[in-house]
């Protein structure tokens, strides 16, 4: 097996039975801007590459290329449940949940938020995408209600949310403050002020954090880690533009049950 270095949620990594993985990106084979685990089939890489990478995630997991199923993400709250390998399949959706040992449930990103979690005891697990305009509109409540479609409990699952744009790194403009106070009334305490008076600076994961305890799930953590300050371990999108770059490389996070 390739040596693939991860981040790992302590919350999540005291979880038996479940094995997870917030990749950076690294230990792939791709090249330039996508160097060098990108796994973003939407990208511009060359696609044996990115087959290459997927296969390399996947097999962290101990588990084929064609079982790790992520979805043709839209920012959208479509959670779509996966009783088993999709392929090369990719319906639309941003986020996966299974019960199903085996299947690797994967989502894809580049300063939005990934959002893993599981139930133990009923034995489902999920991965989210969870963008600003995801996770003001409901994916994580739309993934915690599938997994209690299918069983689950909020009050015993456990989530994590990996690396992702941090607070000191996303400087939006006003009207993003105003359309988060008008769909969710008191988001502005996850807003801080910017480099001028019509600038902020918004807390993504602490947000999704709070759309996780608002879904009832029992404990949560951010892992910490800012894609756009950590050139050397992560891609991210506002990097890549702010440096004039003309594509970038898509990072894993996935979950999934030991058989």
């Amino acid at each position: 097996m390739h040596e693939i270095p991860t981040v790992q949620s302590p919350l999540l990594a005291q979880v038996a039975g479940v094995r997870h993985a917030f990749f950076t990106r690294k230990g792939g084979v791709s090249t330039g801007l996508y160097d060098s685990l990108n796994v973003g089939r939407g990208s511009r890489d060359e696609p044996a590459d990115v087959a290459e990478n997927r296969a390399r995630a996947a097999a962290w997991f101990g588990a084929a290329p064609e079982d790790l199923n992520t979805c043709f993400q839209i920012h959208s709250t479509i959670t779509i449940v996966a009783d088993g390998s999709w392929g090369d399949v990719r319906p639309e959706g941003d986020a996966v949940v299974s019960k199903t040992p085996g299947v690797v449930c994967g989502a894809l990103h580049a300063d939005c938020a990934p959002v893993l979690i599981v139930d133990p005891d009923a034995r489902i697990v999920a991965a989210a995408h969870a963008g600003w305009r995801g996770a003001l509109d409901g994916i994580v409540q739309s993934a915690v209600d599938q997994m209690v479609a299918l069983g689950g409990d909020p009050d015993r699952m456990v989530a994590a949310v990996g690396p992702c744009i941090g607070p000191a790194s996303y400087e939006v403009g006003l009207e993003f403050l105003q359309r988060f106070e008008a769909d969710s009334p008191g988001s502005g305490r996850f807003f801080a002020p910017g480099a001028s008076e019509d600038k902020r600076l918004f807390d993504l994961p602490a947000f999704v954090l709070d759309r996780l305890n608002t879904a009832g799930v029992a404990r949560s953590e951010w892992v910490g880690r800012d894609t756009r300050a950590e050139a050397d371990l992560f891609f991210s999108n506002r990097r890549a533009v702010l440096n004039g770059e003309s594509d970038y490389g898509r990072l894993l996070s996935a979950i999934t049950l030991e058989a």
